[in-house]
């Protein structure tokens, strides 16, 4: 089984969907931190910018929740905002895209009681984590290689926004494999 955890509007054919809040895609409603699914269950899982709205005393136990459900070999593709890169933003430009940009990356959009963020990562701080979780291995991967490269979802967030040719990616796009 694929699953798209925290996959709001985004639907990928054949994926098995999940989200707190129900949508006609939306196979399991129901919150990403305690999947009703068996250990071992899982063969590949996709969130994407869903792990920041953890705070920093409880991303972990998600973390170990998904790892739990999946397969042997299994792979976590995350994405999060790239506290880095923001930095890095920051410090050439300030908040000049305020909402648009920056601000919306780091503290989330703020229309609905979902989306605030309450974390952020690196890519340092992240593969450590995912290591001592119990993942083998850690890598980047490129949302353009991947089979859902077609879904338009903030796996591909760019500064200037949707400048995906000569922006900067402002997403943090790891790959870890269940050892």
């Amino acid at each position: 089984m694929k699953l798209h955890l925290g996959c709001g509007p985004r639907y990928i054919p054949g994926w098995v969907h999940m989200d707190a809040r129900p949508a006609p895609h939306v196979d399991i409603v129901g919150p990403v931190e305690r999947l009703p699914l068996a250990d071992a269950s899982v063969s590949f899982i996709y969130a994407s910018h869903i792990l920041e709205h953890f705070d920093r005393h409880h991303y972990k136990a998600v973390l170990a929740e998904w790892y739990r459900v999946l397969a042997s070999q299994g792979v976590l593709r995350l994405a999060v905002p790239d506290f880095a890169a923001c930095a890095a933003i920051y410090y050439e430009r300030g908040l000049e895209d305020g909402l648009s940009g920056l601000v919306g990356l780091i503290v989330g959009g703020q229309r609905n009681g979902y989306d605030y963020h309450k974390m952020i990562f690196d890519e340092d701080y992240l593969r450590d984590d995912l290591l001592e979780i119990g993942f083998g291995e850690v890598r980047r991967w490129d949302w353009r290689a991947t089979e859902h490269a077609a879904v338009d979802d903030y796996s591909q967030s760019y500064l200037p926004h949707l400048h995906k040719d000569d922006g900067r990616l402002m997403s943090l796009n790891l790959e870890a494999v269940k050892a």
